[in-house]
């Protein structure tokens, strides 16, 4: 049997998409069929949700492997990511 060809699928980005959204947090919910993830930008003010992403079991565990495949590629180009948490917001971030 001769091998599998991927096919080459072309893919549009919406224009609201394309500049991408900034997140500092993200929440995780679940039921028995899907995983809910809210991306979030919050401030000392207030938070917003940017995005909000759905997906079944599955496809979430493949999500998972890909991050922590590309985190460790990161991390063996750029050195070691540490998991810090800042004691006190950024001094442009207090509210006026």
């Amino acid at each position: 049997m001769p091998p599998e060809r991927k096919k080459s699928i072309p893919v549009k980005m919406k224009d609201e998409v394309i500049g991408g959204v900034y997140t500092n947090n993200m929440m995780v919910a679940h039921t028995r069929e899907e995983f809910v993830m809210d991306f979030l930008y919050v401030t000392p003010v207030q938070g917003v949700v940017n995005a909000r992403v759905i997906t079944n079991p599955a496809h979430m565990k493949r999500i998972i492997r890909a991050l922590q495949d590309n985190v460790a590629k990161y991390e063996a180009q750029f050195g070691h990511i540490p998991e810090v948490v800042p004691a006190e917001p950024m001094p442009d971030m207090e509210p006026n």
